[in-house]
């Protein structure tokens, strides 16, 4: 009411209003001059939480996330309550759309057995890894870019970007992986499965070959089933909806290829993943290493 009459005062007078309306006109006025309530002054900080949270993160987190990244600030606020104040902020989650394929399928007679058989968990990180690749629509033709995931903490630990698909584009990716595992923590990859599809870029026998040296294992999924390759997938769809659908148009290679670089380290390093319990990937990995240390320091001193 108080709104509507705020609206319509210049127009027809507060007392015209209220005659229509049958309010008194003191009763406008006092609600006019009563400060506001508590929930209403909490309500408009939270909407600058929330919007703050929103727009760090590429303005794709939704209700849950949101809840999530309160409470890791330490301000716990009703689910109910989020979903009202985004209602009324105008924003939403991202949804996603379907992902689709680019990898060529191989030939070749002798393929590597698919070892995980869509079950993506991992006991620790370097125990599994997920690779495909996907590409992004330019002003100057068509980009492709190539991810490597450690599926224990869901991190991007390689990736590229070229304007072709030739085996290199994955062949980077992975070197960027192993280089950077073993700058990280001189990780041992002796116990590593790596997992794509039947692309011929990772069953090229420099990809395969590479693979060998550090002592990994070839897995690979079935023809032209993407379940059998589902996490990398997933993520491929998620990179597109969260950044590439929505700031494009790209004008070429360098535009995309910074884009990637800054959302891969938001992705790794700050946002909630719900695999790793609404955590980040790199905050979920140290936590690991953290209880290895200990346990290991643990049995020294027995």
């Amino acid at each position: 009411m108080n709104a509507f009459i705020d609206a319509y005062r210049d127009r027809f007078g507060v007392a015209p209003i209220c005659q229509a309306l049958q309010v008194a006109p003191s009763t406008y006025y006092a609600a006019r001059s009563r400060p506001p309530a508590a929930r209403a002054v909490r309500d408009e900080r939270l909407k600058t939480e929330i919007s703050r949270i929103y727009q760090d993160n590429y303005y794709c987190y939704g209700v849950r996330k949101i809840y999530h990244q309160l409470r890791r600030e330490g301000r716990p606020v009703a689910r109910c309550t989020i979903a009202r104040l985004m209602g009324e902020l105008g924003i939403t989650g991202l949804v996603r759309g379907k992902p689709r394929r680019t990898t060529i399928t191989g030939d070749q007679s002798e393929r590597p057995a698919d070892l995980v058989r869509r079950d993506f968990h991992a006991p620790a990180p370097n125990r599994l890894w997920v690779a495909d690749l996907t590409y992004i629509r330019t002003w100057s033709g068509w980009v492709y870019a190539a991810f490597v995931i450690d599926v224990y903490s869901r991190m991007v630990v390689g990736w590229q970007t070229t304007t072709h698909l030739r085996t290199d584009l994955a062949l980077d990716a992975l070197e960027m992986a192993i280089w950077r595992r073993g700058r990280d923590g001189g990780a041992d990859l002796s116990e590593l499965v790596h997992h794509s599809d039947r692309g011929v870029q990772y069953l090229s026998i420099r990809y395969t070959e590479r693979l060998a040296d550090t002592g990994a294992v070839a897995s690979v999924g079935s023809r032209g089933d993407s379940y059998d390759n589902a996490l990398a997938e997933s993520f491929n769809g998620l990179f597109k909806a969260e950044l590439i659908r929505r700031y494009g148009p790209w004008k070429g290679l360098d535009d995309v290829e910074l884009a990637t670089l800054e959302y891969l380290d938001w992705y790794n390093h700050r946002r909630l993943h719900t695999a790793c319990g609404d955590i980040p990937p790199a905050e979920y990995e140290a936590i690991y290493y953290r209880h290895q240390q200990a346990a290991v320091t643990a049995a020294e001193t027995k």
